[in-house]
C-alpha cells in the first residue's frame, strides 16, 4: 500500500482512506483490513474528486487539520473520505440546499465530528458566514452561474493563495453549446480572480464534466 497524498493510500490502482468510523460504510463502499487498520475504498464513479485523482490530479490541498468549505455537499460521499483524511482537528463546512440530502448529511455528522452540516444556498454565502476564513473550497453545484457562485464564496471565505476546486457540468450551464465551448467560457471567467492550476476532463467517470483546480489571488 502506497501513500499518494496525505492520508490517501493506493493499492492495486484503488484509492483508500483509513476509516474514521470503523465498521461502518457511508455509501456501500468496500472495507479492507490491513496492518490492523480498516480502510474504505474510494469509488471514482461516485466521487468526482476521486475521478480526478484517477485521471492524474496533482494538487491536493486536504490534510489533517485542514479547514474546508464544501459547496454542494449532497449526502456526503466525497465528504466522508475528506473527513477520514482531515481527522479530528479538521473542519468541513458542508453546505447543501436539498432537505432530503441534509437528513443524510446530518446523520453522517453525528458520527463524524469534523463535519458541520449547513442547510443553505451557495448563492447566499452570508447565510453561513460563521464558517469564517477557510484553507480551501470544494464546489460541486450544478447551476448555470456556478462560476459566479465560486467567485462570491472565495471573496468571502478563501484565504489568499488558497486552493479551490470546481466541478463544471456543461449541461447545467448551456445544453445548446458544445461542452468545450462552455468550459472555455467558465475558465475565462474564473481567470479574472484565480490562477488556473489544473484542468481535468472526468470521462469516463462523469460525462461532460471538467474538474478545475484554481489558486485564489485575493
Amino acid at each position: 500500500m502506497n501513500t499518494v497524498f496525505p492520508e490517501v493510500f493506493q493499492k492495486e490502482g484503488t484509492f483508500l482512506t483509513e476509516n474514521a468510523d470503523p465498521g461502518r460504510r457511508v455509501y456501500g463502499e468496500r472495507l479492507i483490513r490491513e496492518g490492523g487498520k480498516e480502510y474504505r475504498v474510494w469509488d471514482a464513479f461516485r466521487s468526482k474528486l476521486c475521478g480526478a485523482m484517477k485521471k492524474g490530479l496533482k494538487t491536493f490541498p486536504f490534510a489533517p487539520g485542514t479547514k474546508l468549505l464544501y459547496l454542494g455537499a449532497s449526502t456526503g460521499t466525497t465528504i466522508s473520505h475528506l473527513s477520514d483524511i482531515m481527522g479530528p482537528d479538521g473542519e468541513i463546512y458542508a453546505v447543501e440546499i436539498a432537505p432530503q440530502c441534509m437528513k443524510t448529511l446530518i446523520a453522517l455528522s453525528e458520527r463524524r465530528q469534523n463535519i458541520i452540516p449547513i442547510h443553505g444556498d451557495a448563492r447566499q454565502p452570508q447565510e453561513y458566514e460563521e464558517a469564517g476564513a477557510v484553507d480551501s473550497i470544494y464546489m460541486d453545484v450544478a447551476q448555470p452561474d456556478q462560476d459566479d457562485i465560486l467567485i462570491k464564496n472565495a471573496k468571502m471565505f478563501l484565504k489568499k493563495g488558497g486552493i479551490a476546486m470546481i466541478c463544471i457540468k456543461s449541461q447545467s450551464i448551456d445544453v445548446t453549446k458544445e461542452p468545450k465551448v462552455v468550459f472555455e467560457a467558465v475558465v475565462k471567467k474564473l481567470e479574472t480572480v484565480f490562477e488556473i492550476v489544473e484542468k481535468i476532463k472526468l470521462e469516463p467517470f462523469d460525462k461532460d464534466h471538467l474538474f478545475v483546480v484554481v489558486k485564489y489571488n485575493g
